[in-house]
């Protein structure tokens, strides 16, 4: 009988893992995606925070590729992965925030439309991945740090928006620096979040 119980209960974990898998090459493959489109976007409009969502979106892809190679590995290895990702967390806050400032003493006014409607196109594509990865959000660290991510680039899909909203409507570049450094606090403070839970995992196994 408790053979029968072991296999069942590893019968469900292979096919949540498998469920898991396809949901991150799904999520890789939108953000690689995202990424090329931002990046154009970004050149074309002058717009730091397009730029650094731009960035989060291959940080986010990057991120999605090696939660797929160390799904199959041990909580420790998953650990690890969670820790380097949290690390590229707060480098990736700590470059938007050198880009801002040196947008600020450019004195650059980015362009309004291009900004709306790329932000827009982004948050639809965050919001479909976040919807898809809410389940797995209380997870182990590796988890945590992938719904992060995707939670946190949908919340600066909106500020973009806004952010384009208010370059518009003040003919100033503030609006588009204030979203760059509040995305840049978000990186941040999840890079504090996962790295913490990931330093007590390894501290754990």
């Amino acid at each position: 009988m408790a053979k029968d119980c072991c296999d069942s209960g590893c019968e469900v974990g292979t096919v949540q893992t498998a469920r898991y898998r396809k949901v991150l090459w799904v999520a890789l493959a939108i953000n690689l995606t995202m990424f090329f489109v931002e990046v154009l976007g970004g050149f074309s409009s002058g717009s730091v925070s397009l730029m650094a969502d731009a960035i989060d979106f291959f940080g986010d892809a990057a991120n999605y590729g090696i939660s797929l190679t160390v799904l199959s590995m041990s909580l420790l290895w998953r650990a690890r992965a969670a820790l380097l990702k949290g690390l590229t967390m707060g480098i990736f806050g700590l470059f938007v925030l050198a880009n801002a400032l040196w947008a600020f003493k450019s004195g650059l006014i980015p362009e309004a439309y291009t900004m709306g409607t790329i932000g827009f196109i982004a948050l639809i594509a965050n919001a479909g991945v976040a919807f898809m990865l809410y389940a797995y959000r209380e997870g182990d660290a590796n988890m945590q740090s992938v719904w992060l991510c995707s939670r946190n680039d949908a919340i600066g899909n909106v500020a973009v928006m806004l952010a384009a909203l208010g370059v518009f409507g003040s003919g100033s570049g503030w609006p588009d620096l204030l979203v760059a450094v509040i995305m840049a606090g978000l990186g941040l403070s999840a890079a504090i979040q996962v790295t913490k839970k990931a330093g007590v995992e390894m501290n754990t196994t």
